[in-house]
């Protein structure tokens, strides 16, 4: 929570951080206001837009709600929504006098030295008309070759499972900083800071990209940041499959590429788990016009199981439905994603409870009892083999772990506070 404002008068002189202000999408009576660089976005009365405006020509206060006042014919009390902007840490001054910053810094984006004139052309129309060429010239070269159709033994191009994994996620991880790179990229074109991090969804690890501050760009141009990385999937997919098909290249190569388009294949399946914030998830959320589908969905989720338990409780405080503030067509789109993000959500973790846990804990027991017999006269190459193993699997759970308790302790400090 920011620290308290100056206090502001009358003739009080404000100066406002750089914000964006925009149209609503689908309210002609109010604007998007929004500072990129926090992240932080509200929607408000158009006129407030105004009165941003006008303060930001330096203004007195008074003069503004006069102007207001005859243009709009309407009275707004612009101290008032001066301090208002100001607990958002949208106001930088009063009256020359700097105000705290917000409770937690502005976070710079990644790669601030790109630009929007060095990366626009990368989703131009003859960018785009490339890529269509690429894909449809894939596709069918697999139509008439059926057997450059990846198969599950092309992940195990060595006869050492471990090395295998050790390589297959390095081409994994390759794709990932490609696909997350187009995000950061597609936003950047769009004059937006975005930033790459380790995140969590369930029990999976993932780098994903921070582009909040593409609220500040109306949505139909928003699908661009969304579908940025899918699209680097599928070229990166169709190049290694035309590379296979046409290119004279040595047999570990090719055994190299197949695995890599497997890789990379195995990906996008991923972006479909919309009960999850993966990239279909924000494409579903825009067209359905909601504005935090998952965390309305999530909230309804808890406030079903609370009414369902409820009888079984002493009596107390009534739950209160967190859909009852939503538009009629947010809420029923709130409340039927709720019935997918359970079912999703519940499936997926059981079935990594019954079978991805087991796997990986037997996987690296038997690798660690490789790696024992190793040390004490067995094979030594099925002992590097499953350390490679080890290295790899366990490596992934720790950073998993690591980077669970990072993004959640902000979280438990708030709420012992």
């Amino acid at each position: 929570m920011s620290a308290p404002a100056a206090e502001v008068g009358a003739g009080s002189v404000v100066r406002l951080h750089p914000l964006v202000v925009r149209p609503d999408d689908d309210d002609p009576e109010a604007v998007i206001v929004g500072r990129p660089d926090l992240g932080e976005f509200v929607e408000l009365p158009a006129v407030c837009g105004e009165v941003i405006r006008l303060l930001g020509e330096g203004r007195p206060v008074a003069d503004v709600e006069a102007a207001v006042a005859a243009e709009h014919d309407v009275e707004l009390d612009v101290a008032d929504f001066v301090q208002s902007l100001a607990d958002l840490a949208f106001v930088a001054e009063v009256d020359g006098r700097p105000l705290p910053g917000p409770a937690s810094a502005p976070v710079s984006g990644h790669f601030t030295g790109i630009t929007e004139r060095h990366v626009r052309w990368l989703f131009a129309r003859p960018m785009k008309l490339f890529w269509l060429v690429v894909v449809v010239a894939a596709s069918l070269t697999v139509v008439f070759e059926p057997g450059l159709l990846p198969r599950h033994q092309d992940f195990f191009w060595s006869g050492y499972t471990g090395l295998s994994v050790l390589v297959n996620t390095a081409f994994f991880s390759v794709v990932a900083s490609v696909h997350e790179l187009l995000h950061l990229l597609a936003a950047r074109s769009l004059g937006a800071p975005a930033r790459i991090a380790f995140g969590t969804r369930l029990h999976y690890l993932v780098v994903q990209t921070d582009v909040t501050a593409i609220w500040g760009v109306p949505r139909r141009r928003r699908y661009r940041v969304y579908l940025a990385g899918m699209a680097s999937d599928v070229l990166l997919i169709a190049t290694m499959v035309l590379a296979v098909a046409y290119l004279p290249l040595p047999n570990l190569a090719q055994a190299l590429l197949r695995a890599f388009i497997l890789t990379a294949l195995l990906s996008l399946p991923l972006q479909a788990q919309i009960y999850m914030r993966t990239d279909l998830y924000f494409v579903l959320r825009d067209l359905l016009r909601c504005k935090d589908l998952f965390g309305d969905g999530l909230r309804y989720v808890r406030y079903l199981l609370a009414r369902a338990v409820a009888p079984l409780r002493k009596p107390g405080s009534p739950v209160t439905d967190p859909t009852g503030e939503l538009s009629p067509h947010e809420r029923r789109a709130v409340r039927i994603y709720a019935v997918a993000l359970a079912l999703g959500s519940s499936i997926t973790l059981t079935v990594f409870a019954a079978y991805g846990a087991p796997i990986v804990i037997t996987g690296l027991a038997q690798a660690l009892t490789a790696v024992w017999d190793g040390l004490h006269g067995g094979p030594a190459l099925a002992a590097v083999d499953a350390a490679l193993l080890i290295l790899v699997e366990g490596g992934i759970q720790v950073l998993f772990l690591v980077t669970f308790v990072r993004t959640r302790r902000p979280w438990s400090r708030r709420s012992r506070s």
